[in-house]
């Protein structure tokens, strides 16, 4: 028994005819939805209840296990896993189950956790459980005080309400920045008499440089995945290092370019070197996220599916299902001696032995599992180039990536040439880097972002000649908000959370409307900040960054058998209960204030007000309810609709709040687009232009985006209906004809229609309708026999019978 069927379709495969996998469609048992669900009294025992429209699953499970002679729990190899096997050990009555764990899906690995099942591990199972009951205890005790006091609808949780606190904590430091003015010079040099030009940045006086010291970015341990691009992200100058200069002005730029004006320029120093760049190492949970958002742009939900399609097996071919990636949920970079030798030995193959690193050891924090291997391809030889056919593009996308990763991790480091100039002129000291990739190591596989700047090779006292000197202002940046690779490194580094709870964390603060993203980075909404401070004045020890990394470690302890589970939520609830009943006391009512606007009611004249509903923002009066004008508030982006010249505005599907753009006017005007418009026309045919997604500049939307997407693709609005994927057939005139009318009807179940008079199987039998009614389907009839010419008699009563029926 495992728990999902596209697992079970692989691992079946592996197992022979001797036995069946079946699929309990993730977990059979749960606290019940309503009420706490916990005996606070008795040891906080929990009172499980049967998930709903699992009982027949659930009959079928218990029916097979009794036809068989052995049963295998095979759920994920984690706590939530061992927490699934405990469920149906119970539920079906099993006697004696055997615990089959593995940590990729391959045939190999699969037969070997049959061959060695062990027992259900009572204190993994524990550790889920008290992690269930201490998040229920939080949820179910501040969720309902925070409905009264500011929202209904509103939540807190253990880990979300930090996670929260975080965001909120980095926007009131962006708030706070004040930026100061600073000062850069570049001279442009070269060589006397060269062509081939350089340039040098002003770093010190020259009585200082020696204070300055080397400020070479570090080339050993490298770790991609935990950088962001700099400057657009908040990076500060390093003008406040010790010895550099300082240029809070225009006036003390132009002093020092007034200095060095008919300046000599020679070398001060010149220093040549060696460095290595070490491979990034193999991915475990979190980086995966952070690199896939960084290079891919996917969001962590979007990376843990597809990374979840790829372990639990893709059908290959001739070579059957497989699992393309060892288990996605883990915080270790440890990779088991069998894959490292395999490893090695492509590298050498397709590279060459010079390739063949040892692999680095990633150094384990306290808080790591190390329960299961880092993220890696099962086997090394499925290369991305012969699972591409069979992937889609995302999942080639992914895979790809932990594919060059791994192999990158095994690889020997990059060797480069660095060389580094001091240059005095006067006073003043400037300073030339460059580097040169001597041997590409790892580069091999794992691409490099970063351009090589030569430098000539120089002498020290020598002679150089000046081309220009350029001053440049800049501003301090404000520390960055908060990407979603970004965030989930600073819980990561905090020790917030698992590997299992990312994703979790950040769709429920954006889902709860405490967070928006405003260029892929969070910004807490008034409704998460006020969370946050209710939060911070009542419950300060949930919010508490430490308090809940404790949390985590001590749910370790449980996990490893070192402490009791319901003594660990004693302790914790003795002290929460007291709180609460505080926080019920003093917790005051917190009512929105409302945002003005310039407009006033078209009804009554009176000013027109933002308020917040249960679906969001919306204009309304604020002499409501004597008033009840409102209106919903819409973001204009400046261009006009190419259909009928309305503004084009931001709106979002009602299913999964994808941002599009349509026309104000809707629903008269059906205008829709997924591109963002820009108010310049094309310069061509003065039409609409748009931002396609990933690209920086607009272009023409009629003769790009019209050529290249089908009409499916259009975003739908409010009401709309997606356009029925039919399979057209080419038939007489009267098929012809039925069509045409049927398109022309509404419909209210689906039906499979058929052709030449054939009635749909599954459409119930149509009530009688009025005499209007009955006039208008004859009408409709009439007309579409007229329009098909040689329409035989049988056709014609075959539309009839169809408009009746959809009506």
């Amino acid at each position: 028994m495992v728990e999902s069927p596209a697992k079970a379709k692989t691992i079946e495969k592996f197992l022979g005819r001797d036995y069946e996998v079946r699929a309990s469609m993730g977990h059979i048992i749960d606290l019940p939805k309503k009420g706490l669900g916990v005996n606070t009294r008795k040891d906080f025992a929990p009172k499980y209840e049967i998930i709903e429209k699992k009982d027949k699953l659930i009959d079928e499970l218990k029916a097979a296990s009794k036809r068989a002679d052995e049963v295998y729990l095979a759920p994920d190899p984690d706590r939530e896993g061992e927490f699934i096997a405990w469920s149906l050990k119970n539920i079906l009555e099993l006697q004696n189950p055997h615990r089959a764990v593995f940590n990729e899906i391959t045939k190999r690995a699969v037969q070997e956790a049959i061959r060695k099942p062990r027992q259900i591990n009572e204190d993994l199972f524990n550790a889920q459980q008290a992690r269930r009951v201490l998040d229920r205890l939080v949820g179910y005790k501040i969720s309902p005080l925070l409905w009264r006091r500011i929202q209904s609808g509103t939540s807190a949780g253990r880990v979300q309400s930090v996670a929260l606190r975080v965001i909120c904590d980095r926007e009131a430091e962006v708030r706070a920045f004040v930026a100061e003015e600073y000062w850069s010079i570049a001279a442009t040099l070269s060589k006397q008499k060269h062509k081939d030009r350089f340039e040098a940045m002003l770093i010190s006086r020259l009585k200082d440089v020696d204070a300055v010291g080397g400020d070479d970015p570090s080339i050993e341990g490298e770790e991609p995945a935990a950088v962001e691009a700099s400057g657009a992200n908040g990076s500060k100058p390093a003008k406040g290092n010790k010895g550099r200069i300082k240029i809070s002005s225009q006036a003390e730029a132009d002093a020092i370019l007034k200095d060095l004006q008919g300046a000599s320029y020679s070398v001060l120093k010149y220093d040549e070197r060696e460095q290595r760049r070490q491979p990034p190492l193999p991915y475990t949970t979190s980086t995966l996220q952070q690199d896939a958002s960084l290079r891919l742009y996917f969001k962590p939900k979007k990376t843990m599916s597809l990374a979840q399609q790829l372990y639990e097996g893709i059908e290959l071919g001739e070579r059957g299902q497989q699992g393309l990636i060892t288990y996605m949920r883990t915080d270790s970079t440890r990779i088991s001696d069998e894959a490292q030798v395999s490893v090695k030995a492509h590298i050498a193959q397709e590279y060459g032995d010079p390739y063949v690193g040892q692999g680095r050891v990633g150094k384990s924090k306290a808080t790591t599992q190390d329960a299961h291997e880092a993220v890696r391809p099962t086997e090394v030889s499925f290369t991305p180039q012969i699972v591409k056919p069979y992937l889609s593009p995302d999942q080639f996308k992914l895979y790809n990536l932990i594919w060059r990763r791994f192999v990158a991790s095994f690889m020997t480091s990059a060797v480069f040439d660095t060389v580094r100039a001091d240059i005095v002129a006067r006073q003043y000291v400037f300073r030339a880097t460059g580097s040169n990739l001597k041997f590409p190591g790892f580069y091999a596989v794992w691409s490099r972002e970063e351009d090589e700047k030569l430098l000539p090779k120089m002498q020290v006292n020598e002679p150089l000649d000046c081309h220009g000197l350029k001053p440049e202002q800049h501003f301090t940046q404000p520390p960055p908000r908060y990407s979603e690779a970004s965030l989930i490194k600073e819980l990561e580094e905090r020790g917030i959370g698992r590997p299992s709870t990312y994703v979790p964390i950040i769709s429920t603060i954006q889902d709860r409307g405490y967070v928006d993203q405003e260029q892929r980075r969070f910004v807490p909404t008034w409704l998460g900040e006020t969370i946050n401070e209710v939060m911070n004045k009542h419950f300060p020890e949930i919010v508490d960054t430490g308090f809940t990394a404790d949390m985590e470690r001590k749910l370790d302890d449980v996990e490893d058998g070192k402490r009791s589970w319901t003594e660990f939520l004693t302790t914790f609830y003795g002290n929460f209960k007291t709180t609460m009943e505080k926080a019920e006391a003093e917790m005051n009512r917190v009512q929105k204030p409302l945002e003005e606007t310039d407009e006033l009611c078209p009804d009554c004249g009176r000013s027109l007000v933002i308020r917040t509903g249960r679906f969001g923002r919306f204009i309304s009066c604020s002499a409501f309810p004597d008033c009840r004008y409102r209106r919903s508030v819409v973001n204009k982006t400046g261009a006009l609709c190419p259909q009928c010249g309305g503004d084009l505005v931001e709106r979002k599907t009602r299913v999964k709040k994808r941002l599009f753009y349509g026309c104000v006017n809707y629903p008269t005007c059906n205008f829709a687009i997924w591109e963002r418009p820009v108010p310049e026309l094309c310069p061509d045919c003065g039409g609409l232009m748009v931002v396609p997604k990933g690209s920086q500049e607009p272009v023409c939307y009629k003769e790009v985006i019209l050529v290249q997407r089908s009409a499916e693709d259009k975003p739908l609005q409010d009401g709309e209906k997606a356009p029925a994927r039919t399979t057209r057939k080419r038939s007489t005139a009267g098929t012809a004809s039925a069509s045409t009318t049927t398109r022309r009807t509404t419909t209210r179940k689906k039906a499979s229609v058929g052709v030449d008079g054939e009635e749909a199987a599954v459409v119930k039998k149509p009530v009688k309708r009025a005499t209007a009614s009955k006039r208008t389907t004859k009408t409709t009839a009439k007309a579409s026999t007229r329009r098909t010419s040689g329409t035989t008699k049988k056709a014609a009563t075959a539309v009839t019978k169809r408009t009746k029926t959809t009506r």
